[in-house]
């Protein structure tokens, strides 16, 4: 697995092998506790049962969501990646993983910060995104997941039982049509069509936050496809002062959820750069900011760190 999109492989920035080594069960028992007598697509998952989540990965894609109670943003995230997981109707599952109780689970994942959202392929860590992001954003990112498992032959589904229906829920609302229109774009890998679907919906109301953040998210998708990450890593050793190769890895680092890395190398790459050529570096920057949203921590330290270098 070498493709750098949401879909990655984590390379390095994950160790599980001490996980790898517990003993397996062929379905998600810890903590997928049945429903209306069919598995759980939600479940909590521990150091002790993590190698029967690992070994789940094989048949199904499995969302991990790192998480603690004193965690506000998790608060916010949590009840999407449920809903939408839910929605998917079992060809994922959701294995949350409380890192106060579970240390090993939080080292081997490094969880510098929460919420932090992972995969896992065949038994492989996959980068998702970190911190609070929109449902829109959600849906996007799993339907690449699921497109990368289907690259490696992880199709399988857990068989959900008929809930009943709760009288005081809200009837699902369906999403905008040019929402929609973007998401099955993104769903079948084309993304100039899922990036026009965005831009007219941004025409019809520039105050949709939802599109703009979608927008944000295709178009690094669509920068990253098929990008080698050793060749662009290369390119960009060589030719330090080389924008469009520092971009292209300042990208694939986003992708692959080292967001301090990638706003290093593109404050590091402004700082270097005479003033009249500086503008490039800057608004990529202010679209990566925005990508990962303004409230992240990351995001406010680079913030701060560009506003030292242009006065």
């Amino acid at each position: 697995m070498s493709d750098p999109t949401p879909g990655a492989v984590m390379r390095g920035a994950v160790d599980l092998s001490s996980l790898r080594s517990r003993a397996a069960a062929p379905a998600p028992a810890t903590g997928a506790e049945a429903r209306n007598g069919a598995p759980s697509l939600v479940f909590d998952a521990t150091d002790e049962s993590f190698g029967q989540v690992l070994e789940l990965s094989r048949t199904v894609p499995v969302v991990v969501d790192l998480w603690a109670e004193w965690c506000g943003p998790c608060r916010q995230l949590s009840p999407i990646l449920e809903k939408v997981v839910v929605e998917l109707g079992g060809r994922l599952v959701l294995a949350k993983v409380d890192v106060d109780a579970n240390p090993q689970l939080a080292q081997g994942f490094r969880a510098q910060s929460i919420p932090m959202v992972v995969a896992l392929v065949a038994g492989q860590p996959v980068p998702l995104f970190t911190g609070a992001v929109a449902e829109q954003q959600v849906r996007e990112v799993f339907a690449q997941l699921l497109q990368l498992a289907a690259q490696h032959g992880v199709t399988g589904t857990v068989p959900v039982g008929e809930a009943a229906p709760d009288a005081d829920e809200p009837a699902e609302t369906a999403l905008p049509p040019l929402h929609q229109e973007a998401f099955d774009a993104i769903e079948a890998g084309d993304y100039a069509r899922a990036v026009t679907a965005y831009e007219q919906a941004l025409a019809q109301d520039p105050r949709d936050e939802q599109a703009r953040a979608g927008l944000g998210q295709v178009r690094l998708l669509q920068r990253v496809q098929g990008v080698d990450l050793q060749q662009a890593r290369d390119a960009a050793a060589s030719a330090p002062l080389d924008v469009d190769a520092q971009f292209a890895v300042a990208d694939l680092d986003i992708a692959g959820g080292h967001v301090d890395d990638a706003f290093a190398r593109l404050l590091d790459l402004f700082a270097q750069l005479p003033a009249d050529e500086r503008a490039p570096v800057r608004e990529r920057l202010l679209e990566l900011f925005g990508l990962v949203g303004d409230g992240d921590a990351r995001v406010i330290r680079a913030r701060g760190s560009l506003a030292s270098l242009l006065f």
